[in-house]
């Protein structure tokens, strides 16, 4: 099959590899219709990745249809159209079959397209493990482009904006107006928030937030901005989407007394120099982490099925698997409205 493999920092190739076949009774074998690039995908382009391993085939987010299914598969079929989750649990205990594969009991949780020991699935095929619960059935009413959508940024988006306990009438600032960024203002808003500020850099990124009615701020202004408008309180949740030492440190000082900082942006850094006695002094709940996308699903079906959240709108690009490298060229530089890249095999 052809794939996008990674051989170094920069080096993404459109290439032949083997074609994946099941490990187990329990795995299958799904034939990719598209696949997304994420940004966390960009540490592994800029050979900060997650293991040493070269050569392997990247990408987490893809949607597609069960072409091969072992004994043991029982609730997919082969033709059914299935999106795949960015990461797989074991699918047999108490936390996988709840939807937590982080803490899966057996230790087999794992993230497509991170090293060799799970191979990506910016690819013409891929294997699904444990393939009963990895392998999430398309509901009706939920286009292929959501449904992908729904892989990991949506859902990331939805989790973040959920742990910064946002009610209604909360007051929320977003920071970081990639594709994640621009979703969990939405999010932000049907969770009820009664105002958003939308925070970035890139005067293009801030519009499209002020489209859906937030309040853009560039970083520099941020602060400031949001002191003045409540009176001096600040902003009681606030969601960091980048992961790096200044926007986490941007996050803790908007947000306001007794209020809640949501860090989901992969970090960039080792080691990070909390403020440990003002954020006691000020009572706040701080927290980070990763998504388990399978916990977010629930809730985010019915949503994008009415209609009152619209992920695909991000896709900016959509281009064949074997224009990869340019694909992430585009997006490591935000040329030309880069946001979602979508890539087509075949």
């Amino acid at each position: 099959m052809k794939a996008l493999a990674y051989h170094g920092a920069r080096d993404v190739r459109f290439e032949t590899m083997d074609d994946p076949v099941p490990q187990s009774d329990r795995d299958a074998v799904v034939k990719v219709t598209a696949c997304s690039i994420c940004g966390s995908d960009l540490h592994i382009y800029h050979g900060h990745g997650f293991s040493e391993d070269v050569g392997f085939c990247v990408g987490h987010e893809a949607v597609g249809e069960v072409v091969e299914i072992g004994r043991a598969v029982s609730r997919i079929k082969v033709g059914d159209k299935v999106m795949l989750p960015a990461a797989v649990g074991c699918g047999a205990c108490r936390s996988c079959l709840s939807g937590n594969v982080a803490n899966c009991e057996f230790g087999a949780g794992a993230c497509y397209g991170l090293s060799a020991r799970l191979q990506g699935s910016q690819a013409e095929a891929v294997r699904v493990p444990a393939a009963d619960m990895n392998a999430v059935l398309v509901p009706d009413g939920v286009s292929m482009d959501r449904a992908l959508m729904m892989t990991d940024a949506m859902a990331t988006a939805w989790y973040g904006a959920r742990r910064a306990d946002i009610k209604p009438g909360s007051g929320v600032a977003i920071i970081g107006l990639g594709p994640i960024g621009l979703m969990a203002v939405e999010a932000a808003f049907v969770m009820g928030a009664h105002v958003v500020y939308a925070i970035d850099p890139i005067a293009e990124r801030r519009a499209l937030a002020a489209e859906t009615g937030a309040i853009a701020l560039h970083p520099q202004d941020a602060l400031e901005t949001i002191r003045e408008a409540t009176h001096g309180k600040k902003i009681e949740c606030v969601v960091e989407v980048v992961g790096s030492d200044a926007t986490v440190d941007l996050a803790l000082r908007l947000v306001a007394r007794r209020g809640t900082v949501s860090v989901i942006g992969v970090q960039q850094s080792k080691r990070y120099a909390f403020p440990l006695e003002r954020a006691f002094g000020a009572g706040l709940t701080f927290r980070a982490g990763t998504c388990s996308v399978p916990e977010e699903l629930s809730a985010l079906f019915p949503l994008v099925q009415s209609g009152r959240l619209r992920p695909e709108k991000y896709i900016s690009h959509r281009l064949p698997l074997s224009q990869g490298a340019e694909a992430y060229r585009l997006f490591e530089a935000r040329e030309a409205g880069a946001l979602k890249m979508v890539l087509a095999p075949g």
